[in-house]
């Protein structure tokens, strides 16, 4: 998730010259490992689950340091925040010099699929990781276009959330809302401009989140980003209204603060909900560990899902969130690597990481650890089960999230200023998105 980048299928030539040059002397793409598992070290890009990238090397140490204790393979363990990993991805896949392991956004499976730069799971490759049969099938889904191999596994599954402030709710006299009608209400009860409280927080200036909730908001209406052949629709009407509807919540409802068009990540959206200057956020449910480590206890707030409109077509609450674990295609250590992949997906290992990562369980008969509170854990896993529809599943759909998220980033500053944001603008923003799209 970062600047200028996401165009994987115009590197796709790049990265096959590449990846040609590095496979000499490399016995990975054929299956085989240049080492023993006492003498191998897998480097290993992890994605930032936790509150911090120091959070995450403390949760990872014992974990990687138990594997390397039971299989004699050492970890080399580079955290990289989302602003930053997608670029890198595209770095290392280009050069062909890169991790053994990676994760990553499960939205960018089928564009990362694309470049042929990761290694796929054929019927080899998925025994030595225990089988297909244990992953939860949506969640597999995400590692590759349909009828084809996936490149990338299931890790941690996520889910969007409407978190609420408990006390806050209660003081206001409202109640967790139901439909987006609802949320808007209470949002304008809860905010207070001249004590800084303001109903909701938005990472508005995240072009990721804001490519979620384009994605989200729009299938509310019933609309979708590509056609049956491929083709970007972004500037339908489900999809502009959807858009709007989002960036209304700032420049028409005004119950998030203009400051948030800063906002380029969620942790700054979390913290300001946790130390009650917003009432609400939506999150996906690793939120929880951010929420209770800026001061928040856990009973002190609730989630239900993020609300459709009445008269919405589709009650969608999120899209099938996640993250995915891959390897690369140049690895020279391909067995250790799938011996990685294996421990990580593991059931032991599965429940380990999902109560400090908030996690949900990405195979069949997980165990779900993030929460203790029955409540919380029954809205995540409806909405996961219930309520969420893949992104498009398509190459270029990393190339969606960047460019219609960068316009919404746009666009919400613009609202930010008190310039006025119509139809016709979030059409046009839209136009130049989907005109973008290769």
């Amino acid at each position: 998730m970062a600047t200028t980048r996401r165009q994987f299928l115009a590197l796709g030539s790049m990265a096959a010259v590449a990846l040609a040059s590095t496979a000499c002397g490399s016995k990975s793409s054929n299956g085989g490992s240049g080492t023993d598992d006492k003498s191998t070290t897998l480097t290993y890009w992890a994605s930032n689950q936790g509150t911090s990238l120091a959070n995450d090397k403390e949760v990872l140490a014992p974990v990687l340091a138990a594997f390397t204790k039971k299989t004699g393979i050492k970890v080399s363990l580079e955290v990289i925040g989302w602003n930053d990993l997608q670029t890198r991805i595209q770095t290392a896949i280009t050069s062909g010099q890169g991790p053994d392991v990676l994760n990553i956004g499960n939205t960018w499976g089928v564009s990362l699929q694309a470049t042929g730069g990761l290694m796929e799971f054929g019927d080899a490759e998925m025994k030595a990781i225990g089988g297909s049969d244990r992953f939860v099938k949506a969640a597999l889904q995400t590692g590759g276009a349909a009828g084809t191999r996936p490149t990338s596994i299931p890790l941690y599954g996520l889910a969007y959330g409407l978190y609420y402030n408990k006390a806050m709710f209660k003081a206001a006299g409202v109640n967790p809302p139901t439909t987006w009608e609802e949320m808007v209400a209470a949002g304008k009860k809860l905010t207070d401009p001249s004590k800084n409280v303001y109903g909701m927080s938005l990472a508005a200036a995240s072009y990721t989140e804001n490519a979620h909730f384009a994605f989200i908001d729009a299938a509310q209406n019933g609309a979708a980003l590509f056609d049956s052949s491929g083709k970007p629709t972004f500037t339908s009407s489900g999809v502009v209204d959807g858009v709007l509807r989002y960036i209304d919540l700032m420049q028409t409802d005004k119950i998030v603060n203009t400051s948030d068009s800063q906002y380029d990540n969620g942790t700054l959206s979390v913290t300001a909900f946790a130390k009650k200057k917003a009432a609400m956020i939506i999150n996906q449910n690793n939120a929880d560990a951010t929420i209770i480590a800026a001061g928040m206890k856990a009973g002190d707030f609730g989630v239900v899902p993020f609300p459709a409109p009445k008269d919405a077509k589709k009650d969608v609450a999120s899209h099938i969130a996640g993250i995915n674990i891959a390897v690369m295609k140049s690895t020279r250590h391909k067995d250790q690597a799938l011996k990685f992949v294996n421990y990580m997906t593991s059931e032991s290992v599965q429940e380990t990481l999902g109560k400090p990562y908030s996690a949900l369980p990405v195979l069949k008969d997980g165990k779900a650890t993030f929460t203790t509170d029955a409540d919380e854990l029954k809205v995540f896993t409806d909405v996961y089960n219930t309520k969420s529809e893949p992104l498009p599943l398509v190459p270029n759909e990393d190339q969606f999230e960047s460019s219609v998220g960068k316009a919404m980033n746009n666009l919400f500053a613009k609202a930010a200023t008190g310039k006025t944001v119509g139809s016709a603008d979030v059409r046009a923003v839209l136009k130049t998105a989907q005109d973008s799209i290769r």
